[in-house]
């Protein structure tokens, strides 16, 4: 059970911190800062709670991860069920405590995700299939037991986060994370809920791209060291 608490306190705080940057920044594409700040806010507070609950549960926070983990078969089904449960239920409280505190202030809103202008709905999907695929792969990567980066893998996958971020801002806001788009998507409605499914369809999918990539590049099997 506690595992699945750390991924809830671990996406909450994600959540918090990633689009509660995006929102008290403004974060606008005309505005390169407030890009900047945006995704080096996300990527830090992956390094933050990879190295506070990444020893507790992994530190996935982030259903596109749990999936291509579960893909690859290093979780059960009933593991990867919770893990994505609680992930979705942090991302909603981090987003409530978001809310809460725009709620008497001039800026306002939970840093939803929605195609930006000039993007249609398909461009947004394959931006977040492409982006999330990018992602993960390094997330497998980094954590895999033998050919991993050990001890150095949350700063990498933090600093991968920061570069998706930079850019994927200008095509969605940036997801490859569907428990993030989930939360603050229900507080802030309209075309963020509306558009919801891209920003669950796109990180699955890109997360299933990840875990057959790296099946296959990070193999050990004959065949493949032949091919070397």
């Amino acid at each position: 059970m506690k595992k699945y608490f750390a991924e809830m306190i671990g996406t909450m705080v994600l959540v918090l911190m990633g689009c509660g940057t995006a929102v008290s920044l403004g974060c606008t594409n005309a505005i390169a800062a407030t890009v900047v700040g945006t995704a080096f806010a996300f990527g830090l507070a992956v390094v933050a709670m990879a190295y506070t609950i990444g020893g507790i549960s992994g530190c996935h926070i982030n259903p596109a991860i749990t999936f291509a983990v579960w893909l690859s078969g290093k979780m059960s089904g009933k593991d990867a069920c919770f893990y994505v449960l609680f992930q979705v239920i942090g991302a909603i409280i981090g987003s409530a405590i978001l809310a809460l505190l725009t709620a008497n202030v001039e800026f306002s809103g939970t840093g939803a995700n929605a195609c930006q202008e000039g993007v249609s709905l398909i461009g947004g999907l394959l931006a977040e299939v492409f982006f999330t695929c990018v992602f993960v792969l390094v997330v497998l990567g980094t954590t895999d037991e033998k050919k991993g980066a050990g001890k150095f893998a949350g700063l990498a996958i933090g600093l991968s986060l920061i570069l998706v971020h930079l850019a994927c801002i200008r095509y969605t806001g940036t997801s490859v994370n569907p428990a993030r788009s989930i939360g603050p998507a229900l507080f802030q409605g309209g075309d963020a809920l509306k558009q919801l499914w891209i920003f669950i369809l796109g990180p699955l999918a890109g997360g299933a791209f990840a875990a057959g990539i790296w099946k296959w590049i990070g193999s050990d099997c004959k065949c493949c060291k032949k091919d070397e």
